[in-house]
């Protein structure tokens, strides 16, 4: 793949537009005024979104797709109309953009390099973009997409106009990214698959560091090499010694903890964990700050502000700035979301899949959850080289809910080599727990909760695959006898 992004008006064409990271580029880009195309096998609301401002989108992902480009006859057409797309390509081809998801049999992909057009990553469009700018980007393990979002609402509730791309859909901005007119950039910057060490930002956060996708790492070693690399490139750095890993090996230039007594830049103390979210006094070098109120709930969200406030420090912001953006920050999509009450029973949804992701969400519902009231944790478990790693890790992660339920593993594309079961997973996790049920499909998780779920539960529905689709399903079918009997 060549590595060089083309900024002076030659055509985007994103292969998998709708995925959470690539329709942030795309968006931007479309927003930039740049032709912007895109196939995607399953159109959902960010590609008629991207629609909506001058994408072409393709419902398939096939060669003739790029028969669009092919050279005709120049003509007048309006800005970024698919017209304008077709017609700019008669000396420019296309820049191609990929993730790690699309393989070189992908037909579309073939039919790129056959008509020679430059094939990118996506991490190639975000180092190009980070570089174009005063740039931010969050990385770690957890904690990435709510870091990077609260520090994007903080910008530009402070008036500095950024321009934000995050892995998760923020109310704020109605979506994953933000075309701002300042010279700041909000990034989320992903470690998966080791593009991560082509971003060199003004500003680096390093919330935490795990092995948490094992289908591209071996060891920890390794993804502790990949954020050592990240870091050297990071004009400052900021990152959280409550992790060993981070304190340890990569020394940041800025450090913030939760422990008063760590010597961090930043700490905190009179900390107060509440089921309507979070208080606490923040320190700098030894100076009070002021007290930072935070609707999220549970330490990690207190970390992630801290790192927030920590990036508005280096910016300039004065702390009184920094905690009114916090205090009405809501959240991305998918982050302890709040998706309905029927019946007396609360729904949410969280994007948590790894087992530290799940012990933090869980701990989260325990601290909101009233007297007697149950937390049910629905968990699909996603990919199968994950859950085999994590196998001992899973088991120990659901001591906070009273009943977990589980289904079989969301494969995320990856072949299945009968290693692993949702069904196996279950039986390790029942060693720690006494109420865990297994159920293999979503239609039958579906059944059992209808069945089982009472007035009063906290139902946590956890993973990264697609198990949230049944959430409207099972609110629907509760609300229908309401409705029969008013």
């Amino acid at each position: 793949m060549s590595n060089s992004v083309d900024f002076s008006g030659r055509p985007f064409h994103f292969i998998g537009i709708g995925g959470i990271g690539m329709s942030a580029l795309a968006y931007v880009l479309a927003k930039r005024q740049f032709p912007v195309s895109g196939s995607d096998l399953r159109p959902n609301h960010i590609t008629h979104k991207l629609e909506s401002i001058g994408a072409h989108i393709f419902g398939k992902q096939e060669a003739s797709n790029l028969e669009f480009f092919r050279p005709h006859e120049s003509q007048t057409v309006a800005l970024n109309s698919p017209e304008k797309l077709a017609a700019t390509t008669n000396s420019k081809l296309p820049q191609v953009i990929c993730s790690t998801a699309i393989n070189t049999n992908n037909l579309e992909y073939k039919a790129a390099l056959e008509l020679g057009c430059p094939i990118l990553h996506r991490s190639d469009v975000l180092a190009a973009l980070i570089a174009d700018y005063y740039s931010i980007a969050v990385a770690g393990t957890h904690g990435k997409t709510t870091t990077s979002s609260m520090i994007g609402y903080m910008l530009l509730q402070a008036g500095l106009d950024p321009t934000i791309l995050v892995g998760g859909e923020v109310n704020a901005w109605s979506g994953n990214a933000r075309l701002g007119q300042s010279q700041y950039l909000v990034a989320e910057a992903d470690e998966s698959d080791g593009s991560l060490i082509k971003h060199a930002p003004e500003i680096g956060i390093i919330t935490n560091i795990e092995l948490d996708h094992p289908d591209h790492y071996d060891t920890l070693e390794e993804v502790v090499d990949i954020f050592q690399t990240f870091a050297k490139g990071c004009k400052t750095l900021v990152g959280s010694i409550d992790c060993a890993t981070v304190r340890d090996r990569l020394q940041p230039t800025i450090s913030y903890s939760l422990h008063s007594d760590s010597d961090a830049d930043y700490t905190v103390t009179n900390i107060d964990y509440r089921a309507d979210g979070t208080t606490a006094l923040v320190w700098e070098r030894g100076k009070a700050l002021g007290v930072l109120n935070l609707r999220l709930l549970s330490r990690h969200n207190l970390s992630n502000a801290l790192a927030a406030v920590a990036v508005g420090r280096v910016l300039g912001l004065e702390f009184g700035e920094i905690a009114k953006g916090i205090a009405t920050f809501e959240g991305s999509r998918r982050r302890f979301e709040f998706r309905g009450e029927v019946d007396g029973i609360t729904f949410i949804d969280d994007y948590a899949h790894h087992p530290t992701e799940i012990r933090a969400t869980l701990a989260a519902a325990r601290l909101q959850a009233r007297p007697g009231q149950r937390v049910v944790a629905i968990f699909q478990p996603h990919r199968y080289s994950r859950t085999l790693t994590f196998l001992e890790e899973f088991a120990q992660s659901f001591s906070h809910a009273d009943l977990v339920v589980l289904t079989d593993i969301y494969s995320a594309g990856e072949p299945n080599l009968g290693q692993i079961t949702g069904e196996h997973l279950t039986a390790e996790i029942a060693k720690q727990h006494s109420q865990v049920v297994y159920q293999p499909s979503l239609s039958s998780v579906r059944e059992f909760l209808l069945q089982t779920l009472r007035p009063g539960d906290l139902a946590l529905f956890l993973g990264a695959g697609n198990l949230n689709q049944i959430i409207p399903e099972i609110i629907a079918t509760l609300r229908e006898p309401a409705k029969a009997t008013s």
